[in-house]
């Protein structure tokens, strides 16, 4: 079984390392850099999510998929389009249909801080601003049902931005389950790495193929 890992906007496959070190898992991991599978100058969403289409797809058994925030919207959007190649999924702090005021806000505190604020976070500021241009319409509300597989739906504890829409989508999800990370706010591979291996090998090591 391989387990696939999507990483959120303003972080890189590193944010998963301490998460990882504690999975004790012999599980395969792939955890792409989405800066770094977008080729050249068009980063948009619809770009990121063809090249970690193609990234999946192009694995030979099916996966065990889990997205943090921006990685949750591309693991949900692949889970709908590919449900007999998804074992498993996990979506953090995920939206299914995206806050259009919310972006809109992050993108003006975007343009509105210095290039050099986005250094070791991936994506550069242009590419910040394109990505939340280009998600605001999103909205997979109408294909929720095309997802096959056990969800788990997650969120930190202190991630108040999300923990509404996480609740809603676990409603929505016909075999999901909810789960709150104490101690968390909205990165919880960073702010608690111990409960979210725990939680992530319970939840693939229940829903493993035998």
């Amino acid at each position: 079984m391989v387990q696939v890992y999507a990483h959120g906007l303003g972080q890189t496959p590193a944010s998963w390392d301490k998460v990882f070190s504690l999975m004790n898992d012999s599980a395969k991991v792939v955890c792409p850099d989405l800066s770094d599978i977008v080729s050249g100058d068009d980063v948009c969403y619809a770009s990121l999510y063809n090249a970690f289409n193609y990234i999946c797809s192009n694995l030979s058994e099916p996966i065990d998929l889990c997205g943090l925030s921006l990685g949750g919207v591309i693991a949900l959007n692949y889970a709908i389009e590919h449900p007999d190649k998804v074992n498993s999924l996990v979506l953090i702090a995920a939206q299914y249909k995206m806050p259009k005021a919310l972006l809109r806000i992050q993108n003006i505190v975007f343009r509105l801080m210095p290039k050099s604020g986005f250094q070791g976070l991936g994506f550069g500021k242009a590419d910040f601003i394109s990505l939340c241009d280009s998600m605001i319409r999103l909205d997979f509300s109408g294909s929720l049902d095309k997802v096959a597989c056990p969800v788990l739906v997650a969120y930190g504890e202190r991630d108040d931005a999300n923990k509404k829409a996480s609740v809603k989508l676990a409603g929505l999800l016909k075999n999901a389950e909810l789960r709150e990370v104490r101690n968390s706010g909205h990165q919880v591979n960073l702010d608690a790495p111990e409960e979210t291996a725990a939680m992530l090998r319970e939840f693939f090591e229940k829903n493993s193929i035998r």
